[in-house]
C-alpha cells in the first residue's frame, strides 16, 4: 500500500492556522479518506474497471484526453488503471494506455476493437484507431482520487488582465478547495487559482507565470465551504495545478531536416541526463537520441532511442562517454553536472534497481557498493574534466540549477540547440516536469553510505573540477556539494 494518500491529505494548506490540533485534524481526514477509498476495496486494485465499450480514437482527436503510458511488452487493462488518477482509462494495442475523466469521441463497432492487450489476452485493448475504453470502480475511483488529487503551488498576486490570465471563472458561497479543483477540471484547465468565493481556471502564460510567489498568510482567507483550508482572497490567489494535462508541450516529432550538427547531452551516470532528455522534448517538441540503446527509455516513449546516434532526425544526443575521440564527434555539447554524492547513489540505484527502482540492501551492504564508489568516483571528474578540455561550445549546467531554476536553464539549454524559446511552452514544461522517471522518496537510506575515506577522496575529486570550472571563467560547483 502506498502511503501517498496520507501524504498528500495531511499536508493539505492552511495557512490560517499553525496550531497542532488543525495539523492534527488535517492528518486524520487524510486517514479517513485513506480508509474511505481501501477498506471498502478490498482487493478492488486487483480488478479491472468496468468495461464501457469501444470508441474512435486517432492523433488529432483523442477519446481521452488525458495522460498517457506506454509499455510495448506488458500492458494489461490493470496496468493502465493503475497508471491513471481519472475516472476513465483507455487502452489501444499493442502498448498505450490513455486517462481521461471524460470521454470526447464516439462509439464503434465492438468489433473493431478485437484486439487483445500484450500482457493479458483475455481482454480486449482496441484496434485500428480504436480504444478500448474501461471506467474504474467507484473504490478504486476514489482511492485515486485521494492519492492524486492536486499539487499545491502557492500564493501569486492577482494577476493584470486577470480575465484574460485566468478566462475561465464561477463563485460558489461553499468555496473549497476541492470544488475549484473540480470546476477547473470539467473545464480542461491545469490551473486552478482560489479568489475567496470566486474560482478561476487558466494556463501557466507570461500573464501568469507562478514565478513570483507571496507570502502565504496574504492567502489566509478561511473557505467558506470547508473550515480547515485557505481559499485567498480577491488579491491574492491559492493556485493549484489538477490533474488535466497542459498538452502546450506534449507535442513530439523527429526533425523535419536530416541534421548534420551533432549536440550532445552530456554527463556523468546518475546526473539526470534522462530527466534533462524529457524536459528538452517537451520544450523543443523534438525527440532525443542516445549514443545508446535503452528499450525501457523507448517503450517510455523516447522514440529517438532507437536511432543511430548520427541519424541527424533528433534533438541533441545523450551520451555518458568521456574519451577524446568520443568527444570530439560532437559539434557542441550541453555538459550536465551533478553533486557526485547524490550522483553516484543514484547510478547505483540505477544499477541494481532499474531506472526508477531501488538498489537492495544487501548491495549497500555488501562489496558492490565499496567498489562502486572506487570506480565511479574518480570517472565523475575525469568526465567533466575531458569535456571541458576536448569539447567544442559546450555549454555547462548544473543538475541543481536546473532544478532551483528550471525556466531559465532550460532557456539557456533550447538556445543552445538553436530552436526558438515560445515562453509558454517553457512554462508548460513547468508543470510536467516530472515524468515518469523520478524515483519515489519514500526508500531514502536510513544512513550515510559514504565512510569518512570515500568522503576524504570525493571532496578532492570536487575541489578538481570546481578548479577547472573557474579556470575557464565559469561558475564553480554549487556550495552544496561540500563540506559534506
Amino acid at each position: 500500500m502506498s502511503y501517498d494518500c496520507l501524504a498528500v491529505n495531511a499536508s493539505r494548506h492552511i495557512p490560517h492556522s499553525s496550531s497542532s490540533s488543525k495539523s492534527l485534524r488535517a492528518w486524520e481526514a487524510g486517514l479517513q479518506c485513506w480508509e474511505a477509498a481501501v477498506g471498502t476495496a478490498g482487493g478492488l486494485f486487483g480488478a479491472v474497471g468496468t468495461y464501457i465499450g469501444c470508441y474512435v480514437d486517432n492523433t488529432r482527436r483523442r477519446t481521452l484526453r488525458g495522460v498517457s503510458f506506454f509499455d510495448y511488452k506488458k500492458m494489461t487493462v490493470f496496468r493502465c488503471q493503475d497508471n491513471c488518477a481519472e475516472r476513465w482509462v483507455g487502452c489501444w494495442t499493442p502498448a498505450p494506455c490513455y486517462c481521461g475523466h471524460k470521454i470526447e469521441a464516439a462509439n464503434a463497432s465492438e468489433a473493431e476493437c478485437g484486439m487483445a492487450c500484450k500482457g493479458e489476452r483475455s481482454n480486449t485493448c482496441g484496434g485500428v484507431n480504436r480504444l478500448s475504453v474501461y471506467r474504474l470502480e467507484l473504490a478504486q475511483e476514489s482511492a485515486r482520487r485521494c492519492k492524486r488529487r492536486a499539487i499545491f503551488r502557492g500564493c501569486f498576486r492577482r494577476p493584470d488582465n486577470v480575465s484574460i490570465a485566468l478566462p475561465a471563472s464561477q463563485t460558489m458561497l461553499n468555496m473549497s478547495v476541492d470544488k475549484c479543483v473540480d470546476f477547473c477540471t470539467e473545464k480542461e484547465f491545469p490551473l486552478s487559482a482560489l479568489a475567496g468565493t470566486s474560482c478561476r481556471c487558466g494556463f501557466p502564460t507570461r500573464l501568469f507565470t507562478l514565478h513570483e510567489r507571496e507570502d502565504e498568510q496574504l492567502c489566509a482567507q478561511r473557505c467558506p465551504g470547508e473550515e480547515y483550508e485557505s481559499c485567498g482572497t480577491a488579491d491574492y490567489f491559492l493556485v493549484y495545478q489538477t490533474q488535466v494535462q497542459d498538452n502546450r508541450c506534449m507535442d513530439r516529432r523527429f526533425l523535419p531536416a536530416r541534421s548534420r550538427h551533432f549536440t550532445a547531452l552530456a554527463s556523468f551516470p546518475g546526473a539526470g541526463n534522462t530527466w534533462a532528455r524529457h524536459l528538452i522534448e517537451l520544450a523543443t517538441g523534438f525527440y532525443t537520441g542516445s549514443y545508446y540503446f535503452d528499450g525501457s527509455l523507448y517503450n517510455k516513449g523516447f522514440k529517438g532511442e532507437r536511432d543511430h546516434w548520427r541519424s541527424g532526425r533528433t534533438i541533441c544526443i545523450k551520451t555518458h562517454e568521456s574519451g577524446q575521440k568520443e568527444i570530439e564527434s560532437f559539434d557542441a555539447a550541453i555538459l550536465l553536472i551533478r553533486n557526485p554524492y547524490k550522483a553516484l547513489m543514484a547510478e547505483f540505484n540505477r544499477k541494481y534497481g532499474g531506472h526508477i527502482g531501488f538498489a537492495s540492501h544487501a548491495h549497500w551492504k555488501g562489496k558492490e557498493w565499496p567498489e562502486f564508489v572506487r570506480t565511479y568516483a574518480p570517472w565523475w571528474a575525469t568526465h567533466t574534466l575531458d569535456w571541458l578540455r576536448f569539447g567544442r561550445n559546450v555549454l555547462v549546467v548544473h543538475f541543481e540549477d536546473l532544478k532551483r531554476d528550471l525556466f531559465a536553464q532550460l532557456k539557456r539549454m533550447v538556445g543552445l540547440l538553436g530552436i526558438a524559446v515560445f515562453e509558454d511552452r517553457l512554462l508548460c514544461v513547468e508543470g510536467q516536469k516530472d515524468g515518469n522517471f523520478k524515483r519515489s522518496g519514500l526508500r531514502k537510506l536510513e544512513y550515510d553510505p559514504y565512510t569518512p575515506e570515500m568522503r576524504q577522496m570525493i571532496g578532492g575529486y570536487i575541489k578538481t573540477v570546481d578548479a577547472a570550472l573557474k579556470l575557464r571563467n565559469l561558475s564553480g560547483v554549487p556550495d552544496d556539494y561540500y563540506p559534506r
